[in-house]
């Protein structure tokens, strides 16, 4: 497989193999082909869960109507209560 970079993606990965941390270009193009399949990974389990959420929701009844005056007449009287006197 023959893969065409960047220039700007081609000095980076010359700059990490002469750090050190990695022995060839290849490598590197590995470790960040790995992180792309784990983030991608991580994104379907995200959208699987976001999923189910919005079923949970769709699944709990029907919507009441938000009070915002209660909300926040809450959220002032938690503010009092933690003022100091």
């Amino acid at each position: 497989m023959n893969v065409s970079l960047t220039p700007e993606l081609e000095q980076y990965v010359k700059e990490k193999v002469s750090s050190g941390l990695y022995y060839s270009a290849s490598e590197v193009i590995r470790e960040g082909l790995r992180l792309l399949k784990e983030r991608e990974q991580l994104q379907q389990i995200r959208l699987q869960e976001l999923r189910q959420d919005i079923q949970a929701g769709l699944d709990s009844g029907e919507p009441t109507p938000l009070n915002m005056q209660a909300v926040k007449d809450k959220a002032r009287q938690r503010r009092h209560q933690r003022q100091p006197q």
